[in-house]
């Protein structure tokens, strides 16, 4: 355990002392906007192991993806069944349209209506029941690493930021 704290206490460091570097982007990349009512909407079949009930179809727009491609912005919409999800990201998603009845990993239900904002954790299940149809916007980010997750946290504490939550 000390020589984990060691090692975040050096990379803390050094991330203080390095000054921040974000590579150029290429052309055309650094802004989208496009009405996601417009997007191609793509079939994505779910995987027929994790369907519950009902024959659920699931479409998929990718809006925009990050240049390091840990960052995806898409949307996703999908008919009527009740099936398991595995969200191999971390996940916030934006309801547009209609509603889905979410039963988490951990026992706790919401129903989710146009306008609501959920979160999901990578590496979790969710049981999605959707009666009719439902649209999202899904924000997705590829998780740090366990080693440089704690080493972020631990330079966020030293700059003295905190858990806050907030991009500093």
């Amino acid at each position: 355990m000390a020589w984990h704290v060691t090692l975040a206490s050096v990379v803390a460091m050094a991330a203080r002392a390095v000054p921040f570097y974000v590579p150029a982007l290429p052309a055309g990349k650094s802004f989208v906007a496009e009405s996601g009512k417009h997007l191609s909407m793509v079939s994505t079949p779910i995987n027929p192991d994790w369907i519950i009930s009902g024959e659920p179809q699931a479409r998929t727009a990718e809006h925009s993806r990050s240049h390091d491609d840990a960052a995806l912005t898409a949307m996703w919409d999908c008919t009527a069944g009740e099936f398991r999800w595995f969200f191999g990201w971390d996940e916030t998603v934006m309801i547009v349209e209609g509603e889905v009845h979410i039963v988490a990993e951990d026992g706790t239900e919401r129903q989710l209506h146009a306008g609501d904002v959920a979160f999901f954790a990578a590496g979790t299940w969710a049981v999605w029941k959707v009666d009719n149809y439902v649209r999202k916007v899904a924000f997705l980010r590829k998780p740090f690493p366990k080693p440089m997750a704690f080493a972020y946290r631990v330079r966020n504490l030293l700059r003295g930021s905190g858990q806050s939550g907030i991009a500093n």
